[in-house]
């Protein structure tokens, strides 16, 4: 074992899970200097988890995703974020992460965003002089929009710009959700280019329903902002996402829309609702699951 991991408080292996997100409403800002457009969203935490083992010691940095199709090691968000706190305090030379993936891939869920903000929160569970939240958050916002969030113990939370400025709320009732799946993936940035395109250079039309504290403590006030400004240019590309949409709505969701860019639809079924009853297009595939009340602790091990 290195000395680095001798010096380490609470030990040398951290396991958390990484939870997933839904966006319970999302909106695209007008398009900054920068040529980035800004969001406003509300975040929400799930159940939903890919599973993660990080060591630390010796010299050797690496990453074991299994069987999922998640690109070099170098490109991987998880490992980003292990060297990007490596690079900031010194400390660890070497890691190795393990991920269970189950968190589908792609689908606007935040999967390799959370599992970098597992392992950000991972590390600082066992580092020997831990940097401490408002610094991850530093670290988390250089690597996407989702990061922030979702190296939080926040379960609900607005957010504006790039992910970076966030109010933190108090969790909804825990809630049953299904997330319809697709075999397919939406590219974030094509999906920001169709609706520019769109829009001219303009920015979104007004909100129609306000940010008040009644319409964001209560699931019923969230089903009133429910709206996403990808779904009507991603929809018109894909159309089993409109016609899972319209079923959903027609059978009186609560709130259904696409989460992030697609091609997720979440589903948030109304009092009435049966999850069962919601039509799922061949090759796409029905994931329940519910939001959560509180954030699970990192469990760290000699």
């Amino acid at each position: 074992m290195s000395p680095e991991g001798r010096n380490a408080p609470a030990g040398t292996t951290a396991r958390i899970r990484a939870q997933a997100k839904v966006n319970l409403f999302l909106r695209i800002l007008a398009r900054e200097a920068s040529g980035y457009h800004g969001l406003e969203t509300l975040f929400a935490r799930l159940d939903l988890a890919d599973e993660i083992t990080v060591r630390v010691g010796g010299v050797t940095r690496a990453i074991d995703c299994g069987s999922a199709d998640v690109g070099p090691a170098a490109s991987n968000l998880a490992f980003r974020a292990a060297a990007a706190y490596a690079d900031a305090t010194g400390w660890p030379r070497g890691f190795e992460i393990i991920i269970e993936k189950r968190i589908p891939i792609g689908g606007g869920l935040g999967g390799g965003s959370a599992d970098a903000g597992a392992v950000l929160r991972a590390l600082d569970a066992m580092a020997p002089a831990p940097v401490g939240a408002e610094a991850l958050l530093g670290m988390a916002a250089r690597l996407g929009a989702d990061v922030p969030f979702l190296t939080t113990d926040a379960t609900l939370a607005l957010a504006w710009g790039r992910g970076e400025r966030m109010l933190a709320l108090s969790p909804l009732p825990e809630r049953e959700l299904g997330l319809v799946c697709f075999p397919f993936g939406v590219s974030s940035a094509d999906a920001f280019g169709w609706v520019a395109a769109v829009r001219g250079g303009q920015g979104p039309g007004p909100l129609g329903t306000p940010l008040t504290c009644e319409n964001l403590t209560s699931w019923a006030g969230v089903g009133r902002l429910a709206g996403n400004d990808f779904e009507r240019e991603v929809g018109a590309r894909h159309p089993p996402i409109l016609e899972v949409l319209e079923a959903a709505r027609a059978g009186g969701a609560l709130l259904a829309q696409l989460t992030g860019s697609g091609s997720t639809v979440v589903v948030v079924p109304g009092s009435d609702g049966d999850l069962s009853r919601l039509p799922v297009p061949s090759g796409a595939v029905l994931v329940r699951t519910r939001t959560v009340a509180s954030v699970e602790d990192v469990r760290v091990t000699a």
